[in-house]
């Protein structure tokens, strides 16, 4: 397993990947199955799981078991911590080309 020195290392890390944004695109609409999550892409349910485990480990995603069925729900708190670190970075910059506009 990945040990991140900071708990937003493991959020960029998460968000790196476009399978894992549209999965948390995905479930910011609802609870989904791993199944549901994987659907939308040409991935086995082993490669899903990879990616929802990287989720988790970010503490972006909580996974509960239904009987054989593994729900996924979308935890947001961790987003507001790299939201934050990002506007802290853009400063007074947010008037120049990619420095912070809409954040």
């Amino acid at each position: 397993m990945i040990e991140y020195p900071s708990p937003l290392d493991g959020v960029f890390h998460a968000l790196s990947d476009p399978t894992r944004r549209a999965m948390l695109a995905a479930l910011a609409a609802g609870e989904r199955s791993v199944g549901e999550l994987a659907a939308p892409f040409e991935i086995s349910l082993a490669a899903a799981s990879k990616h929802i485990r990287t989720l988790e480990r970010a503490g972006l995603v909580k996974r509960t078991v239904q009987g054989r069925t593994h729900r996924c729900a979308l935890e947001a708190a961790p987003l507001a911590g790299a939201l934050a670190w990002l506007r802290s970075h853009a400063g007074g910059r947010a008037g120049e080309e990619g420095g912070g506009a809409g954040l």
